[in-house]
């Protein structure tokens, strides 16, 4: 066991400060408090994941895949360690045996939420870190959470949102990497869903689509292993054959290709977003529909 009961100071003047929240002048804070293995190599290829709390099976599913495969080739993720997005991005990044960093808008002697307390002891058991600018007790306020996101925007190189509504806190974290010149990525959902209205506003801004690992990985100069890549190319292929062909009778709705092909509406989902993505369907009064 980790003890997390361990609080450790790292000023801005230390040369082990992230290089990368040094150069933000007045936006870095003066030190940083953590709990667990703080080392230079945790920080050199950090990608933030961000997201609604409010999360569908969709997000949760895209999230899993595409933060286990992003993570399993060495490259950190950041999150906040809230519930919905952040929670499912640092446990996924866990299971696959890689690092996270968890951004705290409390005093670093607290667990918030409370409740994950588990996933807290995940991190530090499993060399990550949980970080804070706050000392001790500090509770967290309203204003609290935006200067978290400024950290978790700071820290990386890139940053990708995955369901975002239109007034996410998740856009916040986005509009701090524009700020700071990082890249951000946008992971496309169903358009039927509020969570995509966010997506939608920051691909018309310009951040880059995510239709698979590969996209984010090409930015860090990462590749993915041959067997992860054949994995998910296979299986993706085989049920977009299924989808084109159902769709080639009759237009239908996600839950209708769901028991029509036995596959779990939330795997249809993000197939089928991927799809509209790549132009194969388009989507009309919520059904899907073969692009001409």
């Amino acid at each position: 066991m980790v003890n997390s009961n361990i609080e450790n100071i790292v000023p801005i003047s230390d040369s082990r400060y992230p290089k990368l929240l040094k150069v933000l002048g007045k936006d870095a804070p003066k030190q940083l408090y953590y709990k667990g293995n703080w080392e230079e190599g945790i920080f050199e290829n950090c990608l933030a994941v961000v997201g609604s709390r409010r999360m569908t099976s969709y997000g949760r599913q895209i999230t899993e895949k595409l933060v286990s495969e992003i993570a399993s080739v060495g490259i950190t993720i950041v999150s906040g360690f809230m519930y919905g997005i952040d929670a499912v991005s640092h446990k996924a990044a866990i299971d696959v045996g890689g690092r996270t960093i968890a951004v705290m808008p409390c005093g670093i002697d607290l667990i918030h939420p409370d409740y994950q307390k588990d996933l807290y002891q995940e991190i530090l058991e499993n060399k990550g870190l949980v970080i804070s600018e706050y000392e001790g007790n500090f509770l967290p306020t309203l204003w609290t959470y935006p200067r978290r996101n400024r950290l978790v925007a700071g820290l990386s190189k890139a940053v990708m949102v995955v369901e975002a509504g239109e007034k996410s806190g998740s856009l916040i974290t986005a509009n701090f990497a524009k700020k700071y010149k990082r890249k951000v990525f946008a992971v496309p959902g169903p358009l039927t869903s509020s969570l995509s209205k966010g997506i939608c506003q920051l691909i018309k801004e310009g951040a880059d689509v995510v239709t698979g690992a590969s996209d984010v990985l090409d930015f860090f100069g990462k590749r993915l292993t041959i067997k992860a890549t054949e994995t998910r190319v296979s299986v993706n292929s085989l049920i977009e054959q299924k989808i084109i062909q159902k769709l080639q009778q009759e237009s239908m709705e996600i839950d209708a290709l769901s028991r029509t092909l036995g596959i779990s509406a939330a795997e249809i989902g993000t197939v089928v977003s991927l799809m509209q993505i790549k132009g194969l369907v388009f989507n009309e009064n919520g059904k899907y529909y073969i692009k001409n």
